[in-house]
């Protein structure tokens, strides 16, 4: 009787530890954040973010990036994004930046030598990575996975929740909440 009982406490122990949670996280519903974004932009599950179509020539503005709370780059202008001429404005600017759908990391957008196709990937598992440069001189990098390496609408969604998230934390520290 003993022995069965162990069994079937090993047993049902095996069956809750084995079983997969969802750690998909939930919508954003934080503060309002406003996004300016390079392509087109994406297919959310959030009513409390506004999406500001700029261009290039429109990211070196600096009076107008201020007037974000972060910046958005879709997979199609990576490669323009990675021209050196903007390593500056990344750096120097008061907001993070997002590259969608970069499995370079930050580096080919932030290294003026580095060009997005001779850059290696450094995170085949990332569906966006994130960059931006403090105040005091720090360099701040984020990376964002898909929940179990799969491309559906539910875990995209969650991957643009999680970097909300991050946006308004970063907001919150330096000042802009």
């Amino acid at each position: 009787m003993r022995n069965t009982f162990l069994v079937f406490f090993i047993c049902l122990f095996c069956l809750v530890a084995c079983s997969t949670q969802n750690t998909i996280a939930p919508p954003y519903n934080g503060n309002r954040l406003i996004i300016g974004i390079i392509g087109n932009p994406p297919e959310i599950r959030e009513n409390n973010i506004k999406f500001h179509k700029i261009s290039f020539k429109e990211l070196e503005d600096s009076r107008l990036l201020s007037s974000f709370d972060a910046v958005m780059i879709m997979k199609e202008h990576l490669s323009e994004a990675a021209e050196s001429k903007y390593a500056k404005v990344y750096k120097q600017a008061s907001i993070p930046f997002f590259f969608v759908q970069s499995t370079k990391a930050f580096l080919p957008f932030t290294e003026e030598d580095l060009s997005y196709e001779d850059t290696p990937e450094l995170d085949a598992w990332s569906y966006a990575a994130g960059y931006r440069r403090t105040p005091e001189g720090i360099d701040n990098s984020w990376s964002f996975g898909l929940y179990d390496d799969k491309v559906t609408k539910e875990n995209i969604w969650d991957v643009y929740s999680r970097i909300f998230t991050v946006i308004e934390t970063e907001s919150k520290k330096y000042g802009r909440f």
